[in-house]
C-alpha cells in the first residue's frame, strides 16, 4: 500500500468520524436545545465537507501523477 493510499484511508476515517459526531451533536441539540451543540454540529459538518473535498482532489493537491 502506498503512502497516498494510506493517507486516503485515514482521511476517509476522519470523514466518518466528523460526520458521525456532527450527527450526534445535532441529535443532542434536538433533544436538549443547547445552542452549543448546534454550533459544534455545524463546525463538524463543515470539517466533513472540507475533508471530502480534500479526499476527492488529494492527488492534485499533493502533486502526484495519476
Amino acid at each position: 500500500m502506498s503512502l497516498v493510499n494510506f493517507h486516503r484511508v485515514l482521511i476517509a476515517i476522519a470523514i466518518l468520524f466528523c460526520g458521525g459526531y456532527g450527527v450526534y451533536e445535532l441529535v443532542e441539540f434536538t433533544e436538549n436545545g443547547e445552542i452549543g451543540s448546534l454550533l459544534i454540529s455545524g463546525f463538524f459538518f463543515v470539517v466533513t465537507v472540507g475533508l471530502a473535498y480534500y479526499l476527492r482532489y488529494l492527488k492534485r493537491i499533493l502533486g502526484v501523477d495519476e
